[in-house]
């Protein structure tokens, strides 16, 4: 088996998975599926490996453990680490050595960022902390000061005010401050992916929050994700994904707080500084799940209005998008893949988000 391929950053979980790489690989007898479960990115992350002898599962699940509580740390946008310091150094002006675990991220979100039209735009976290969105716990908190979301608006910080040179990053505007929660976990499992194939697992599973990615099948079935209803609890449809595909839910319940009747939430608005309005939840099928987590994300931002556009400009095929009514609304290609709970639910057909004359999209 080959193992040319390699993670693109931090040496010791390098080390960490090259030692259990070959009695791994050399096992190969089917078993049950073997789950393991643990928290990172202040979420729950579930892993579930079939194919593999339970105790090399479970070894295999222990090390992504360690793999996610180093990325835990090496991207965590307001505590010490290299992060922080990319964020401390980015206000000089001055050209650095860009840290190796922030670099892909960086690339990645300039990508999203121009692809969305700068809807998708990791660099505002500093209205990000004016909300007190960085903190986990969120009761008692109130909306911030309309006069200092309206100053950190007009700065205007984007992912396009951060220059790649080499290994190097300079920023030119001292307002941009970056926080890559919105597709931290995405990343995170697109790597831990990588790293099952490395050791000779071809059928997991690796989900965190409403973020999954599947590679393979569930012995012999096709993986079954839930999307949840618009209030966060109870089932609103099941997808069925195979091979190699990852599925994205951005939601309004997921981080939110409520002042004085008004539920206030995350993601935020770059253009306004405020909450993005008109969308309850975007679910987004795609290839890699740092994509889809972004793409989620620019289309609850787009909204009801604009999401066609931004999705076809983001290359995004698949997209069912529940609005600020509560009505379900989606592609015809993701339409012939949802199965809803509710066999009378009502659903509204968007244009394709692909040409017609191209056939039934396959993967992305």
């Amino acid at each position: 088996m080959s193992t040319s391929r390699r993670p693109l950053f931090a040496p010791a979980w390098i080390l960490t998975l090259g030692l259990a790489l070959a009695p791994i690989a050399g096992c190969r007898d089917e078993t049950p599926v073997v789950t393991a479960r643990f928290i990172a990115f202040d979420t729950q992350i579930d892993v579930s490996i079939v194919g593999v002898s339970r105790a090399d599962a479970e070894r295999a699940a222990r090390f992504l453990e360690e793999d996610f509580a180093f990325m835990d740390r090496a991207w965590h946008a307001w505590d010490p680490g290299p992060l922080g310091r990319v964020n401390q150094l980015l206000p000089t002006g001055e050209a650095f050595v860009a840290p190796p675990s922030i670099m892909p991220l960086v690339s990645l979100s300039q990508s999203l960022y121009e692809k969305s039209g700068g809807l998708f735009n990791p660099a505002i976290g500093n209205l990000n902390h004016l909300w007190g969105f960085h903190g986990d716990d969120l009761k008692g908190h109130r909306p911030p000061e309309a006069r200092e979301i309206r100053r950190l608006v007009a700065a205007d910080p984007g992912m396009d005010d951060v220059h790649i040179d080499g290994l190097m990053l300079r920023g030119t505007n001292p307002a941009v401050d970056l926080d890559f929660s919105a597709i931290t976990k995405g990343y995170g499992i697109d790597l831990a992916v990588e790293h099952l194939r490395e050791l000779g697992v071809r059928h997991a599973m690796v989900s965190a929050g409403g973020t999954v990615r599947v590679i393979g099948e569930r012995s012999g079935q096709p993986w079954r994700i839930t999307v949840r209803r618009p209030s966060g609890s109870g089932v609103l449809a099941v997808l069925q994904l195979r091979g190699d595909e990852s599925i994205a839910t951005v939601a309004d319940y997921e981080h939110n707080f409520v002042f004085e009747g008004k539920t206030y939430h995350q993601p935020l608005d770059p253009r306004t500084g405020y909450p993005a309005a008109g969308t309850h939840s975007v679910t987004v099928i795609h290839s890699d799940a740092a994509t889809a987590e972004g793409a989620a994300t620019a289309l609850f931002i787009a909204g009801p209005e604009g999401w066609v556009e931004v999705a076809r400009r983001l290359g995004v095929r698949y997209v069912l998008m529940v609005d600020g009514t509560g009505s379900v609304v989606m592609d015809p290609a993701m339409a012939k893949r949802a199965d809803f709970f509710d066999k009378g639910q009502d659903v509204q057909l968007s244009p394709p988000l692909v040409d017609p004359a191209a056939g039934e999209p396959g993967k992305p």
